[in-house]
């Protein structure tokens, strides 16, 4: 029996999953979990490079949990654990960050976009260093696929890179993983700019449909088309980005011709958009809810996989180890 090839992906627990994650990287996860051997974890370490408030990570670990079950990943087929629970992560960090120069993680472009994000005065050697934990975090599990956007991209060719120079420097151990590209739609918030947390624009995957509606419906358009008489471009309307995504094709046609030629106001082709949104994410909804009120049950779940991934590393580092021999 051919063994199947391993991916890799993980999410920091900094709240409940909005749309934009679950479009953009978990329905991909569920769908890979037909071909793959699927390892997701909680990415809790990866909280502390630009934060030392960690009062809400438990919670939050158990808010994503719900939504990654909701949403369809399944214990008995993907190996959900959580990131601090596997020590051997911090120990190939470590030796990874040995024989990783300095000049590579200040190209990141990430590096200096959180600087100036946050407006970091003095940033950690976590936040210069992350790069290496995450490569540590995919070679562990010698993945062959993480599935990443184009734009990260460049993160993964800097895990290559990194096992590349491990493998040369010591001996070969890493498999060279390779980005699989997932084509990302554009996700609007309801204010219209990218759907984050930060911006407070978010639909949730937990969201009521009622809760679902006071938001959809406010929503901005076109800025252009200020009465109900005035054509609109759905070009440039957040609310047709999403019709792009859960709404039929001649659906659609209809909602831009009737925009074009001020045909229908923006409440309908609101009311369209809901109309087919609401019985793709009601699902998702009732499922993530019954895990919700389940904390005990999510928290073993995670538990008993990372006891699996811990089997896993556990296995890495004895290679890594039988290659960089120190101690006599």
């Amino acid at each position: 029996m051919a063994t199947r090839d391993r991916v890799l992906s993980g999410m920091r627990p900094s709240g409940k999953v909005h749309l934009g994650n679950y479009l953009g990287a978990l329905a991909n996860w569920v769908t890979l979990q037909d071909s793959m051997e699927c390892f997701y974890f909680v990415a809790d370490w990866h909280v502390l490079t630009d934060t030392s408030d960690i009062s809400e990570v438990p919670r939050n670990t158990i808010d994503m949990a719900a939504d990654w079950l909701g949403a369809g990943l399944d214990p008995e087929r993907s190996t959900l654990f959580i990131q601090s629970l596997i020590p051997e992560h911090a120990e190939l960090h470590l030796l990874l960050s040995m024989a990783t120069p300095v000049s590579w993680l200040e190209r990141v472009p990430s590096y200096k976009e959180r600087i100036e994000q946050l407006h970091l005065e003095s940033p950690s050697y976590g936040l210069l260093g992350y790069p290496v934990l995450q490569a540590a975090d995919i070679l562990m599990y010698k993945a062959n696929w993480v599935p990443v956007g184009i734009d990260q991209v460049p993160h993964i060719e800097l895990t290559r890179e990194i096992a590349r120079r491990f493998n040369h420097t010591f001996r070969s151990v890493f498999v060279e993983p390779e980005a699989k590209l997932t084509e990302i739609p554009k996700v609007p918030g309801t204010d219209g700019r990218k759907m984050s947390k930060s911006y407070d624009n978010t639909i949730e995957l937990g969201d009521a449909a009622e809760t679902i509606v006071k938001k959809v419906r406010p929503m901005m358009t076109d800025p252009a088309r200020k009465r109900r008489t005035d054509p609109g471009n759905p070009d440039v309307c957040p609310v047709f980005d999403l019709h792009k995504i859960f709404t039929p094709e001649a659906d659609q046609q209809w909602a831009a011709n009737g925009c074009r030629t001020a045909g229908i106001g923006c409440l309908d082709c609101k009311d369209a958009l809901l109309r087919h949104m609401l019985p793709v994410l009601e699902p998702i909804r009732e499922r993530r809810t019954k895990f919700a009120e389940k904390p005990d049950t999510i928290v073993d779940v995670l538990h008993a996989g990372s006891d699996r991934a811990r089997a896993i590393a556990r296995a890495t580092m004895e290679d890594v180890r039988s290659a960089v021999t120190l101690a006599p």
